[in-house]
């Protein structure tokens, strides 16, 4: 799986962009669409604060990298295939340990998750998409995976026009194998709802939402983001900022609020032909 990746970043990354004829402002927009035309290798950096039951949980805070990369591959119909992984890199992750009633913070990469859909963008800017969704064993540390393989079905429902794109992004995912304690039963759901005011501008609301059907709790949050499309020497880039605050998390141990930055540069997956 890691050589896989690494050739299709590779792929991507040696291919010269083609298309920067084209304006900020309608980059922004295929950006913002759930079923992009556009390859980017987007990198979030994420800080978090927590709270919950246990000791010290409000006095948390933990760093994240994430490296999730959109690679469209067009089919001669005009629908196109999506795959999107996303592989975390732990940078402090506070881990409650037990045996002393205190937290302590670990780092490596967290379990890669990914997904491959059929997407299909109707003339009337009608959204859809349907694919499945799975989460790879990979962390380096026992405390930042479950070592679970979990796989599930995904589906989109939205709409673009020419300043907004509004819609929502459900999945859900069981565990399928792996030799980990934690039964997985979790459902997921992104809702987005993202103004084009132009100049490459982009704002609005893209909260995840998820709850576990195993423990029986929400994780869910109020999400405000705002970004910008900028080219720069022919390549174009996306800048973005996103804010959360978690109106519902575990009890014992979860996010209170979440800030993201995000930069995306735009690039041409050179794999694209591959469904032709």
């Amino acid at each position: 799986m890691k050589f896989s990746l690494r050739c299709l970043i590779i792929a991507t990354v040696l291919s010269p962009f083609a298309k920067a004829e084209q304006s900020a402002e309608t980059i922004a927009r295929d950006l913002a669409n759930p079923n992009t035309p556009l390859a980017s290798l987007n990198f979030k950096y994420q800080y978090r604060t927590f709270d919950g039951d246990l000791p010290g949980a409000n006095d948390q805070d933990g760093h994240l990298v994430l490296f999730q990369p959109t690679l469209p591959f067009p089919l001669d119909n005009g629908d196109k295939i999506l795959f999107r992984p996303a592989v975390p890199i732990q940078i402090a992750q506070p881990v409650f340990d037990a045996t002393k009633a205190d937290f302590d913070d670990e780092q490596g990469i967290g379990d890669t998750s990914m997904d491959v859909a059929y997407a299909m963008t109707s003339d009337t800017g009608l959204l859809t998409a349907l694919g499945v969704i799975a989460t790879i064993p990979t962390a380096t540390e026992d405390n930042l995976g479950n070592d679970k393989w979990t796989l599930g079905p995904e589906v989109l429902l939205g709409k673009i026009g020419k300043t907004y794109v509004v819609g929502a992004f459900p999945n859900h995912q069981w565990d399928v194998g792996g030799s980990g304690d934690k039964d997985i039963n979790l459902t997921t759901m992104q809702l987005f709802g993202i103004l084009l005011p132009g100049g490459g501008w982009n704002y609005g609301s893209t909260p995840i939402f998820s709850y576990d059907h195993e423990t029986e709790e929400w994780t869910a949050p109020l999400n405000f983001t705002f970004g910008k499309t900028v080219i720069n020497n022919g390549r174009p880039w996306k800048l973005s900022v996103e804010v959360n605050y978690y109106v519902e998390s575990p009890d014992l141990f979860g996010p209170e609020w979440m800030i993201g930055l995000s930069i995306a540069p735009v690039v041409e997956n050179g794999l694209a032909g591959w469904f032709k």
